[in-house]
């Protein structure tokens, strides 16, 4: 696949969240968008896998608005749940996508598992699939994942979504503990932003 020298896209989610940490990813000579320009809501995530999901957002927001599209599926998958709650995280927060409560179903299912289960390492990882679309057409889609582990409380106030409740490995702290510069350097994003980039 030859680069493209995109000049202008636009960042496929309605997430502020994602939309700032995959803006400040992109190279600087790249015009962003959000949906947030153009009042769009999000499609509907029928997929089966975060590559999927992924791919309907990137051709559904391109396909509206006639730009190269980059977008980002991504979710939190526990060992012990099965790899839950996995495509459906941000469905887990509810209607309003309420993160506070959706750490706390964490923590119910958890308990519903394994009484004790602070004792032990809680083993899961953020995933994340980054995809590029032109109109209907996948240019590329790549996957990143960092693995680690859950705490057994929420700490930190950076970052968003699940960052409070994971510490990835060879790490003490929750990535909402971190220095969003730092997290940058470690998340899943990142690592899938690094196989996408040469298509930029």
């Amino acid at each position: 696949m030859v680069k493209q020298n995109i000049k202008q896209l636009i960042i496929g989610t309605n997430n502020r969240g994602k939309l700032k940490e995959i803006r400040d990813l992109l190279p600087k000579y790249i015009k962003i968008f959000s949906t947030l320009d153009f009042k769009l809501k999000s499609p509907k995530e029928n997929g089966k896998t975060f590559e999927q999901n992924s791919l309907i957002k990137s051709k559904y927001f391109s396909k509206k608005t006639g730009l190269i599209c980059l977008a980002d599926d991504s979710g939190l998958e526990i060992d012990v749940l099965k790899k839950k709650p996995g495509i459906y995280s941000a469905r887990w927060g509810g209607k309003k996508g309420d993160f506070k409560k959706a750490i706390k179903k964490v923590y119910i299912e958890l308990n519903k598992k394994k009484v004790n289960w602070k004792k032990d390492k809680i083993r899961a990882r953020f995933v994340c699939a980054l995809s590029l679309s032109n109109l209907n057409k996948k240019i590329v889609c790549v996957i990143g994942k960092v693995e680690g582990t859950i705490s057994s409380k929420p700490k930190g106030l950076n970052g968003f979504g699940y960052d409070p409740i994971f510490i990835p490995l060879k790490k003490n702290k929750t990535f909402a503990e971190m220095k969003p510069s730092k997290k940058y350097k470690l998340d899943h994003r990142y690592k899938a932003f690094k196989k996408i980039k040469k298509f930029l």
